[in-house]
């Protein structure tokens, strides 16, 4: 398995990714205002252009995509393609971002169903679950 930055030209296969697990894995537990609200972020390009991501790739396909800001301090996206699920994956990607994190606190805005995978990873809740524009979310941090 390779991570790399991606570059702009592979980040049209990244969301394709994105999409393809968030309708099986996230959409089910929205309601239909969070499922349009993630799928018109994923398609805005100064949004995803802003982000910097990496990929995993396996056998040269893109097996998994982490996407962070603020001078990844923060996770915006973070999907395994499904049929990579528990093979250390998400794991590599969350190490590439401390690699390049000069922060100290990294926050994401965990999905219920992602919750445990970020506690794994050694995050922490810092507030009970919340719910924006359909969108359903528990804040968390990962501090070293």
């Amino acid at each position: 398995m390779e991570i790399k930055k991606l570059i702009q030209a592979e980040k049209a296969d990244a969301m394709r990714l994105v999409w393809d697990v968030f309708l099986k894995f996230e959409a089910p537990d929205y309601v239909e205002e969070g499922v349009n609200t993630f799928r018109d972020f994923i398609n805005d390009e100064n949004q995803i252009n802003n982000l910097e991501m990496d990929g995993a790739y396996e056998k040269g396909s893109l097996s998994g995509v982490i996407a962070t800001r603020n001078e990844s301090s923060h996770i915006a996206l973070f999907f395994v393609d499904r049929r990579y699920h528990r093979q250390g994956i998400g794991r590599k990607l969350f190490e590439a971002v401390l690699r390049n994190s000069a922060s100290e606190i990294i926050t994401v805005h965990s999905s219920p169903y992602a919750r445990e995978i970020y506690h794994k990873l050694g995050f922490t809740d810092t507030d009970a679950e919340q719910t924006k524009n359909g969108i359903r979310y528990i804040p968390m941090k990962y501090q070293e």
